[in-house]
């Protein structure tokens, strides 16, 4: 949790400072991934329990307490899932560089990169779509920064070919993101008619 802010505030010196890091994958879920993942899970359980999803033209969808209950479990999941499948892709793309970081590394690295994506997750407890959107989008913006910063860092590459291997990255991400939703939107389609 002691980069959270360094991440927001000075983020290339953040990134040297996780790079010389040795950090194990368990010990960043859980002094990371698993805190950090709970503030869209928890603040989506409150704001679609309390106020509901407004999709505008006086049409809001509140969500019972069970339904919204079952559907944060599966949102968590999903959530902690997409940071080990992005650590699995930068390992996956990483292949043809001859300082190809392990698995363990990747995986870390993913976790602390999608930290603005975590924090925007703040916006759901007044759950407006289309303020949800944008601040998803300006997270997301900010996640492409970093790793446009720690890429050249984390695999001792230059500049302009970060900017095609973080480019890829996050395109990669967005589609991972995308399926993610997907999924709960799927999910919380048949959850709102079971519960």
């Amino acid at each position: 949790m002691n980069h959270v802010w360094g991440l927001l505030a000075h983020p290339d010196r953040e990134m040297r400072d996780i790079r010389q890091e040795n950090e194990t994958v368990s010990h960043h879920y859980t002094h990371h991934v698993l805190l950090m993942a709970l503030i869209p899970v928890i603040c989506a359980f409150i704001g679609t329990t309390r106020l509901g999803w407004d999709f505008g033209a006086q049409r809001t969808v509140q969500l019972s307490l069970m339904t919204a209950f079952a559907l944060a479990i599966l949102f968590y999941g999903l959530i902690l899932g997409g940071v080990a499948v992005m650590g699995r892709v930068i390992h996956w793309m990483a292949r043809n560089y001859p300082q190809r970081p392990s698995l363990q590394r990747c995986t870390v690295f993913a976790g602390y990169v999608a930290t603005p994506l975590f924090i925007s997750g703040l916006v759901a407890l007044y759950p407006l779509v289309w303020l949800c959107v944008f601040v998803g989008a300006l997270a997301l913006a900010y996640t492409g920064y970093l790793l446009y910063l720690g890429i050249p860092m984390f695999l001792n590459i230059d500049r302009e070919e970060s900017l095609r291997f973080s480019g890829s990255t996050l395109a990669i991400g967005v589609l991972v993101f995308e399926v993610l939703l997907a999924m709960t939107v799927v999910l919380w389609g048949y959850g709102y008619r079971l519960f």
